[in-house]
């Protein structure tokens, strides 16, 4: 390990808004933050609002210079990329916005039912040879309806056309009607969050001349999501 990532690690310690639990035993046992994030972190009632595998948090401080009325957690497992998003919130002294180490698998552990209002997913991996770990896989989808309020707007932005194709016959397959679909934004007219907050990735795959998809969607807790036949799946394979 570097000597800058280890400099990293030892200051995002110290980072109030930031919480590295130990995940030793998590999985048998729940956080003692669970159904307390209103209370305990951010003490108001405010929606909350999630970024999962943040990596440098682009999207959850962004979100929240915009909308001090909600609350944002950048989740992710890199503690590197962490320390990035969590001390530009502290340099900006934004309330609104903790981040959360953790693997996405284990949301269910930190939050409660009814906790989480909405989900931003931008540029996740997209897990060409590995369908289950797909950030808008029946997996993950599953795990999202366990934590969030009914019909909680779920959105994903990412270079990865086959990505996008992929989540779109999954919204398909299971009557899930999208609320906006982009091949790709900057071709757009857009002014707002969706074009103008920009990931470190972005910013990289732009400057490759790829194209940024985007696609949001409401997701009904209470359904039963159905998995994209193994043919459908091989279609997305690199």
């Amino acid at each position: 390990m570097s000597k800058d990532k280890l400099k990293k690690f030892e200051e995002v310690q110290t980072f109030k808004n930031v919480l590295q639990p130990s995940m030793k035993g998590l999985v048998k046992q729940n956080d003692n933050l669970r159904g307390k994030w209103n209370s305990e972190i951010f003490k108001n009632n405010n929606p909350i609002v999630l970024e999962v595998g943040c990596g440098k948090g682009e999207y959850s401080v962004g979100l929240a210079e915009k909308y001090p009325n909600k609350n944002f957690i950048g989740i992710d497992i890199k503690g590197a990329r962490i320390w990035r998003g969590a001390k530009t919130a502290l340099e900006k002294n934004l309330k609104n916005v903790f981040f959360l180490r953790s693997k996405i698998d284990f949301l269910d552990k930190f939050f409660a039912e009814n906790e989480v209002s909405e989900i931003w997913i931008p540029h996740p991996d997209p897990q060409p040879k590995k369908p289950n770990k797909r950030l808008t896989s029946k997996f993950f989808l599953t795990i999202y309806q366990a934590i969030t309020i009914n019909n909680a707007l779920i959105h994903l932005k990412t270079d990865s056309e086959k990505l996008y194709k992929y989540t779109l016959d999954l919204l398909k397959e299971n009557n899930i009607k999208t609320i906006k679909t982009y091949n790709n934004i900057h071709s757009t007219n857009l002014n707002n969050e969706i074009t103008k907050i920009k990931t470190y990735y972005e910013n990289m795959f732009l400057q490759e001349g790829q194209k940024i998809t985007y696609l949001s969607f409401r997701l009904n807790k209470n359904k039963t999501i159905v998995a994209p036949s193994k043919k459908e799946v091989e279609n997305y394979k690199y």
